[in-house]
């Protein structure tokens, strides 16, 4: 087996880009861009929670879902904010797209009809709510691939708080409660281990706080329904990877590696779980990938919605 010495988080976020480009459900997105065609010229306020090394950001603008924004880009990550004001320019740069920057953390796009000013800021999600509450609101709030590792119950209401009445909620690559991994190697040890996983996500604990569902997607409807969120779309975005005849696309072998090092760190030391049957059955994963045998599924949901005119 060759296995990836160092594993980056970094790394994975740009390896993932291209999996959530095909995952993201495109009927959603449709209905989101159509929305923001209709809510008219001026600069949309836009906020994205979790918001990573800014891939999101980068697809909008390709995909022509944002014309003239502000777009704040937050994210807990000192390194993920450092990594995407590095990668930003280099984007615009490689798509003809003009940039011009005000600082390090601000800069301007410009590309066709299309003018998105963006922030970036590294702060706690839950600090920066707290800060903006009262203060500022959005037309629209992004989380992206975020909202499964956080606690719903004390993390969407706040955020749903900063949203201008009528304004939107998109929500997207939320966990749903499904992982799969083919071929099978031991028909009584993969589900006991992707079982063990999901439960290591419903009982993860961040800074003495509860961080994860591995349920997240569907746990949404009713969360939003409670707070007053009128559903408009949701869909599936399922992650999906396989080796091709040129084998795995872009960097997605190291997404592959990278995810079975997660599964692995989660249930190391597991009392339910022998250690040396677990590193054989990692290693023989990490094998598969090396092969272009691997294929794995992670059921997801996107979801869209909008604040009620009345809520204020």
């Amino acid at each position: 087996m060759k296995d990836v010495p160092v594993y980056s988080y970094i790394r994975y976020l740009v390896a993932k880009k291209s999996v959530d480009d095909r995952a993201l459900n495109r009927r959603v997105l449709q209905t989101l861009q159509s929305l923001l065609r209709v809510a008219g010229p001026d600069p949309l306020r836009i906020l994205e929670v979790g918001a990573g090394i800014g891939t999101m950001i980068e697809r909008l603008v390709d995909w022509g879902v944002l014309n003239r924004a502000t777009y704040v880009a937050v994210d807990a990550d000192a390194d993920a904010v450092s990594e995407a004001c590095r990668r930003l320019p280099q984007w615009a740069d490689q798509c003809g797209y003009h940039l011009s920057m005000e600082s390090c953390q601000r800069m301007s796009v410009r590309a066709a009809e299309q003018e998105i000013l963006v922030e970036f800021e590294a702060a706690e999600i839950s600090d920066f709510v707290a800060r903006q509450r009262n203060h500022r609101s959005w037309d629209l709030i992004l989380a992206n691939a975020f909202l499964d590792l956080v606690d719903l119950p004390s993390t969407l209401p706040p955020l749903c708080a900063l949203v201008q009445p009528g304004g939107l909620i998109y929500l997207t690559i939320n966990f749903d409660g499904l992982t799969i991994l083919q071929p099978d190697i031991d028909p009584l040890l993969d589900p006991k281990i992707v079982t063990l996983y999901h439960e290591t996500m419903d009982q993860r604990v961040v800074s003495g706080k509860p961080a994860g569902d591995s349920q997240t997607g569907r746990h949404l409807f009713d969360h939003l329904r409670a707070y007053g969120v009128q559903l408009l779309d949701a869909g599936s975005s399922d992650w999906i990877v396989f080796a091709g005849p040129d084998g795995y696309p872009d960097d997605e072998a190291y997404f592959l590696h990278h995810i079975i090092h997660t599964i692995s760190s989660a249930l190391r030391g597991h009392p339910d779980v022998d250690a040396r049957r677990l590193d054989a059955w990692i290693g023989e994963r990490h094998s598969q990938i090396e092969r272009g045998t691997l294929v794995y599924i992670a059921h997801q949901l996107d979801l869209l919605g909008r604040m009620p005119e009345n809520m204020r």
